[in-house]
């Protein structure tokens, strides 16, 4: 079997888009001439890799194990580039990394703000994500590098690193509730709740809690923004709850507090950083992961730091 670069290539573009036509807008060809290369890459594999549905182009069994073939090529095909590169003396490179929304606030910029001062012709694009969606960007080659919380073990994903926090009610300073080492659901109910919506990890974290609590509750706000949720929490409207990243200008600055829940089983958000399994990592990608590694643990140690304090 010979398969050209091309088809690759169009093939993957097909595959990201579920569409012929904007696949070909996007490469900027006829969608006559990317259809018919789509149709001799299915006769050279000897079986159709997707199925015409009314929507769009549907990944088949055949089309599924292709794909995670094709990936590995144009995956290591910019590795090559990049190590070709270096050799040449060209210390550029490109990066794209989809994270969590809590990790904006302190976390990735400290990351970035050392990767581009040892890397400084590293092109880095960064996208907000939620954990699920970072995981799957990374599995469908869409980006090389995820960062997100208490994502479900994957045989596609390589983990590089993690690091336990403990989930926390996120309130004011002067709230009742601020000045104990930690609190139950049952305490915080007592108040106004913001809670996450399910697009975030949090939701699943908290879900057996609030199976647990039997009572009503006043529930203000649901969300999948962390920022929403800090300045609802910060302005007195409700109790909030995440871990403590994301939360570290307000914590400084005494504008809230963050209490630790108590539960039968502890709460924590594991913090990961995942690349595709049985990928070879460009240099780029492989200083990448390595600086988050080491912010993770000096975040854990800053964890415990701040309960012990």
């Amino acid at each position: 079997m010979h398969i050209h670069a091309r088809s690759l290539r169009y093939f993957d573009m097909i595959r990201r888009c579920g569409s012929i036509r904007e696949a070909a807008r996007r490469l900027h060809l006829a969608s006559s001439a990317v259809n018919r290369q789509l149709l001799q890459l299915e006769e050279e594999v000897g079986t159709p890799l997707f199925e015409r549905m009314p929507g769009g182009l549907v990944l088949t069994a055949a089309g599924e194990v292709f794909s995670r073939h094709v990936i590995t090529v144009l995956q290591d095909e910019r590795r090559m580039e990049h190590e070709l590169e270096a050799l040449r003396g060209v210390r550029r490179g490109e990066l794209e990394i989809t994270a969590v929304e809590g990790l904006n606030a302190r976390f990735l910029p400290a990351v970035l703000e050392r990767m581009l001062t040892r890397h400084p012709m590293v092109r880095i694009r960064a996208r907000p994500a939620g954990s699920a969606q970072a995981a799957r960007a990374v599995i469908d080659g869409d980006a090389d590098v995820a960062l997100g919380f208490s994502i479900t073990r994957d045989e596609a994903l390589r983990q590089c690193a993690v690091g336990e926090f403990a989930l926390g009610a996120v309130l004011r300073p002067d709230h009742p509730l601020a000045a104990h080492r930690e609190v139950s659901f049952a305490d915080c109910a007592r108040w106004p709740l913001i809670l996450a919506s399910p697009e975030i990890s949090t939701h699943a974290l908290m879900r057996p809690v609030l199976a647990r609590h039997r009572k009503p509750l006043t529930v203000v706000l649901e969300s999948a923004s962390i920022e929403l949720a800090k300045r609802l929490a910060e302005q007195g409207i409700g109790i909030a709850f995440q871990t403590r990243l994301g939360l570290e200008e307000e914590l400084a600055g005494g504008r809230l507090a963050h209490v630790p829940l108590k539960a039968p089983d502890r709460l924590v958000a594991e913090l990961g950083v995942y690349v595709r399994a049985g990928r070879t990592l460009p240099p780029v990608v492989d200083a990448f992961t390595r600086l988050v590694a080491d912010e993770i643990e000096a975040s854990t140690a800053a964890e415990r730091g701040g309960a012990d304090g």
